[in-house]
């Protein structure tokens, strides 16, 4: 199913009669994965289902939506500052839609923005963890996209929360886009409202007060995504002041496509046009093409995609594109608390005895 089309589905948006009915079976058909979960989640909280103790710091960043909250960026920025402490640090991920023998769009992004880091990709993460112990030597994991992957106990649990869809609209998957209840927000201890530069400051403040109402004692810190550069091939950089003086066509296969819209008009750039695929979409060069021919109908001086999509189509755009190309850099910039997440961070590295803290 096209992911603009479900998004507008499962929103209401779509109120005609037979997305109606569609929205009915889909709630009929979220009652068993529902089920499902719950009983999986009780299965671990009674011990009945086995959870792993890793002899190092694990820290899972996750969350409890589907569909781009921006969880990457968040590992990014988790794994650069323990480099920045010396700390040897492994991510393990199950390495979603990526093909056999290859890293996928996700942790291609790591490898590029983590270069300390060793990445490992692999459903079984509980595998993996002991490979970077015994292979690499490394003295914390960082899990991601793991909140629900419990076979591995962790040592902190950060979920990302998207500002402009905090809570999936509030029905399970395929109903809606929450992966697990909001309740599940009890065995977190921080939480990151992500791109809060996209909602109100009411519907902020709304959002705060329902994870404080679930989890009182939860750390909550605020993010946006900040643009500080567009790159091309061999990471030729374009500044913003250059970026805003062309008209820009944006493209990208990401969980949330408008956010990325939003981004750049909130930087200042001229979005003259755009064109959404799916998630972890495959490009091939007729797609490209396509993109291309869009592009040159608005009056595009240039593309525009996300880094998530670049290192798919790097290669592929210097064959296709007749006009320049770029991804945005993008940092995370932590806007709230940021120092109560690092001391936070740090007492679960030293009270597991990583000594470079």
């Amino acid at each position: 199913m096209d992911q603009n089309y479900f998004r507008n589905l499962i929103s209401k948006k779509d109120a005609h009669f037979s997305a109606k009915l569609i929205r009915l079976l889909l709630r009929i058909a979220a009652f068993p994965y529902a089920t499902i979960i719950a009983l999986r989640n009780i299965g671990f909280n009674l011990g009945l289902l086995r959870s792993y103790k890793i002899d190092i710091p694990v820290i899972s960043i996750g969350n409890i939506t589907a569909g781009g909250t921006g969880k990457t960026p968040i590992v990014i920025w988790l794994c650069n500052l323990l480099a920045g402490r010396n700390i040897k640090t492994a991510i393990i991920s199950r390495g979603y839609k990526s093909k056999t023998g290859t890293l996928g769009d996700e942790a291609a992004m790591m490898v590029k923005n983590c270069p300390l880091a060793k990445i490992i990709t692999n459903s079984d993460r509980v595998s993996s963890a002991h490979k970077a112990i015994e292979k690499y030597d490394v003295e914390a994991i960082v899990l991601d996209d793991a909140f629900q992957h419990r076979r591995i106990k962790r040592d902190l649990d950060i979920i990302a929360i998207d500002a402009t869809c905090p809570f999936g609209f509030d029905r399970i998957l395929p109903s809606g886009l929450l992966r697990e209840s909001p309740n599940s927000l009890k065995r977190s201890q921080a939480v990151i409202i992500t791109r809060i530069d996209q909602c109100t400051k009411n519907s902020l403040e709304e959002i705060e007060t329902r994870i404080k109402s679930i989890n009182p004692d939860i750390l909550i810190t605020h993010s946006t995504h900040k643009i500080v550069s567009a790159k091309m091939i061999k990471d030729e950089t374009i500044s913003i002041d250059e970026l805003k003086k062309n008209k820009v066509f944006a493209f990208c296969g990401i969980g949330n496509p408008e956010s990325f819209s939003k981004s750049l008009t909130g930087a200042g750039l001229e979005v003259v046009g755009e064109k959404f695929f799916n998630d972890h979409q495959d490009y091939t060069k007729d797609l490209l093409k396509d993109v291309e021919v869009l592009a040159k109908k608005s009056g595009a001086d240039i593309l525009l995609t996300t880094q998530k999509d670049w290192v798919k189509i790097a290669l592929l755009a210097r064959e296709v594109f007749d006009i320049k190309c770029a991804y945005v850099a993008i940092e995370l910039d932590i806007t709230k608390a940021k120092q109560e997440l690092i001391e936070l961070i740090d007492d679960i590295i030293k009270k597991d005895g990583v000594a470079n803290v």
